[in-house]
């Protein structure tokens, strides 16, 4: 059996019908805060994707904007997050509505240390290899 995707009983085609004023009654209390006290750049952004979204463009739309919460209107594209070095392609899928944008583009790589290398310290040459 299909699995139904919905957010708080809604389906996409129901969320997308809905005002910014009326999902954000939907949302828990940090994220429609953040949608009543839009920053600038949130609503250059929330403009920008939609002369996007009518203009029926694949290209991903680039932002600095990592604290925008995810609207429903926004289902299907993709956005392009800074992650500080970087822009990182983002697909919006129902999963990622009400979240931020900068939740699913890490900052920071996973770092692994091995042995000791190139321009290491000089105590470091004498540590076990085991």
């Amino acid at each position: 059996m299909a699995r139904i995707v919905t957010f708080k009983g809604k389906t996409a085609e129901e969320l997308q019908q809905l005002t910014i004023d009326d999902f954000s009654k939907l949302l828990k209390a940090r994220p429609r805060r953040a949608i009543k006290r839009m920053s600038i750049g949130y609503k250059a952004l929330i403009a920008r994707a939609e002369k996007a979204k009518k203009a029926g463009s694949a290209k991903p739309v680039r932002t600095h904007v990592r604290e925008a919460v995810i609207l429903p209107s926004w289902l299907g594209m993709t956005f392009s997050v800074h992650n500080g070095k970087t822009f990182q392609d983002l697909p919006i899928t129902m999963d990622l509505i009400g979240h931020r944008l900068g939740e699913f583009v890490y900052t920071t790589k996973h770092v692994q240390h091995s042995a000791p290398g190139i321009r290491a310290t000089r105590g470091s040459k004498f540590l076990a290899v085991k």
